[in-house]
């Protein structure tokens, strides 16, 4: 029978398998509250946490080491304003936002927030941002690595360093501290400034991550891949130029893939949402193995990057959430388009972010049985 782990690693090596992994990124919780109310035996059982499995939708397992590579302390979580429109509050990464109540369910809002001040405005505000950044912390790590360390030296699923956005990358972190706007001002306003803080976050990652790969290599194992949440593109293209990007990121980047990868790290992952075309190739010279989720909606399709940076690249995601709610018909010509890459493997297929509640959960699970489908090379099934 084949396992988890070694599906994985067939796809993401060019090889044969059974079927390809099955993977999701999870639902709004608007979503999960419309498909409780249209399905409730269909849902009752899911877990929700799709990073790591749900067996009623044949989820491939995988598993996380719980990483906190962020403030230590946190800011303290403050109501600046409240009303029954809106509240505006600081929270615990030191930024404050106002924020719609409107549609709110579960933390999780129906439109974005919008920002109003950062920790950072000035070279002078970031030593103490940097104080609560400290890599050497012993509650940056599980307290009870050690047991799961024995548990996964035995696993046959892959395991992740870090739970999804434990590890946010270089621009993401930049741009909590400063904001989209300040942020692509800084690189020219405080270039000193800003070389500092990615050669700080690079040295945070590695040696926050330091004990945690030593523990595993001295159990005979290791991670499968690490991801840096980068978020660095929009629609139109990357939030900065491949040349900002080269002279700012790429040194630190490099030198993070180089020290993962001497822990035996096979794959490094970068997510981002956009279109981040114009900084593949940098990505690519620093190690970067694989791209995710492939905004469809950003005019992204994964056939195009696979024929512009071949096989080196592998991909993750690239299924259009907006043609889940077009119905059967529309959902099996849109995963036709992807039988190339199943057939080709280096290509796990995803829809390209959570999923919406302008999704029914009739639709969904069609989706499912059609990927399903998909994945076993049943391609007669999408006709």
């Amino acid at each position: 029978m084949t396992t988890e782990l070694q599906r994985f690693y067939d796809c993401m090596e060019y090889r044969p398998s059974d079927r390809r992994p099955n993977h999701e990124l999870g639902v709004w919780p608007q979503t999960r509250t419309r498909w409780r109310a249209e399905a409730p035996d269909a849902v009752r059982d899911f877990c929700w946490d799709w990073f790591y499995i749900e067996p009623a939708l044949q989820l491939d397992r995988r598993d996380y080491v719980p990483m906190n590579y962020g403030f230590i302390p946190p800011y303290e979580r403050e109501v600046l304003e409240d009303t029954p429109e809106y509240e505006v509050i600081r929270n615990e990464k030191g930024i404050v936002t106002k924020a719609l109540k409107e549609g709110t369910e579960d933390g999780g809002r129906m439109c974005m927030d919008q920002y109003l001040q950062f920790p950072i405005s000035q070279p002078a505000d970031f030593p103490a941002v940097k104080a609560r950044l400290n890599p050497a912390l012993p509650e940056r790590h599980p307290a009870d690595l050690d047991e799961r360390v024995a548990v996964w030296a035995q696993r046959d699923y892959p395991l992740i360093l870090g739970r999804n956005c434990d590890a946010n990358g270089f621009y993401w972190r930049a741009r909590e501290f400063m904001g989209t706007e300040a942020l692509s001002f800084a690189w020219y306003d405080y270039p000193e400034m800003m070389h500092e803080m990615m050669a700080f976050y690079a040295d945070l990652i590695i040696e926050t991550s330091r004990p945690v790969l030593e523990k595993l290599r001295q159990a005979g194992t290791h991670i499968e891949y690490f991801v840096l949440n980068e978020d660095m593109s929009m629609k139109a293209g990357p939030l900065l130029s491949p040349q900002t990007y080269r002279t700012f990121i790429y040194p630190h980047l490099r030198r993070l893939v180089d020290f993962f990868k001497s822990y035996d790290c096979r794959y490094i992952a970068v997510d981002t949402d956009g279109n981040p075309l114009p900084l593949v190739p940098l990505l690519m010279d620093a190690g970067v193995d694989v791209l995710w989720p492939l905004e469809r909606a950003s005019d992204v399709h994964p056939l195009e990057i696979r024929r512009r940076f071949g096989k080196s690249l592998r991909l993750w995601g690239g299924v259009d959430k907006r043609v889940l709610p077009q119905g059967p018909a529309a959902i099996r010509a849109h995963l036709r388009e992807l039988i190339p890459l199943i057939e080709e493997g280096g290509y796990i297929p995803t829809i390209d972010h959570t999923v919406p509640p302008d999704v029914s959960w009739d639709d969904f699970q069609y989706y499912i049985e059609a990927k399903m489908a998909l994945l076993s090379g049943e391609f007669g099934k999408l006709e």
